[in-house]
């Protein structure tokens, strides 16, 4: 099941993944039992959002992560994905995995992580979604702009549907659809004041069924943990939410056979010998 409760003898557990730790690039020790590390920031968004830099182009996307350690990352640009795959294309041939995603506004106004691995799964997906977003054009004055690009960074076109609006799906349902399509589901920024589910619900429904909970770089897991005693719950990530390529946090490492939204959940779940661990400095 995807939801996720844990015993008390589990919660000890989850006190274990903050570690101190030095550079990223020294994580051999974590390469055990045809386990590999894969450092990862799964909260990535490119110029397709409004609120994201011009800068957050494909290939200066996997330049600036490669050049700080990570070897996987997702993009999840506000309600759509059409951007996802051109990132993909721009990391080919390099050491960097980079997942199908995006970062779903529910009707609730939560900021929910929607992770995937083929493109026929992120297109039923983005399916569903479009039949649920409101009928709000962009105004790029005000919003900014939404550009289509390729794996260069060319422009194809600008999306004229405003993306960072309310889609009328609620939590639970739209937790529910990724799952059936067979995604990732990870709540955002845990601990920001607004579009998290703490900030708008306080705690999660009892029939909220997700992988895990992201916390921003701007906190740790034991002190998110102190302000949100429900967490212990949920298995921890930390992304970056990187609207900017200064914003990439390299700080969650999963052991993992491939990087892949099944061994992800495992890692997530502490199964098989996989693990997520978030390191501090």
């Amino acid at each position: 099941m995807s939801g996720l409760g844990r015993s008390s003898e589990d919660s000890r557990i989850a006190d274990d993944v903050e570690v101190s730790c030095g550079p990223v690039t020294h994580l051999g020790s974590m390469e055990t039992d045809g386990l590999r590390a894969y450092v990862a920031d799964l909260h990535v968004h490119t110029v397709l959002s409004p609120c994201a830099a011009v800068e957050m182009i494909p290939p200066l996307i996997v330049r600036e992560a490669l050049a700080r350690g990570l070897n996987l990352i997702a993009i999840t640009d506000h309600n759509a994905t059409a951007n996802a795959e051109a990132v993909q294309r721009a990391a080919a041939g390099t050491r960097l995995t980079v997942l199908l995603g995006m970062e779903l506004q529910t009707s609730e106004e939560v900021h929910l992580l929607c992770l995937f691995d083929t493109l026929a799964q992120v297109s039923d997906w983005q399916a569903e979604v479009d039949a649920r977003m409101p009928p709000a054009e962009n105004v790029p004055e005000y919003f900014g702009e939404q550009f289509v690009v390729d794996e260069t960074g060319g422009f194809l076109h600008r999306e004229t549907r405003l993306l960072t609006g309310s889609v009328r799906m609620r939590l639970e349902e739209a937790a529910g659809e990724v799952h059936r399509l067979g995604g990732l589901v990870i709540p955002a920024h845990i601990d920001r004041p607004a579009y998290s589910l703490s900030a708008i619900l306080g705690f999660p429904p009892p029939d909220l069924l997700v992988d895990g909970m992201e916390i921003s770089p701007h906190t740790t897991p034991a002190a998110a943990r102190g302000l949100f005693p429900w967490l212990v719950d949920y298995p921890l990530v930390q992304g970056g939410d990187v609207h900017h390529l200064e914003d990439f946090a390299a700080t969650t490492v999963f052991a993992l056979a491939a990087p892949t939204i099944g061994e992800i959940r495992l890692a997530l779940q502490k199964k098989d010998t996989r693990s997520c661990t978030i390191l501090t400095r």
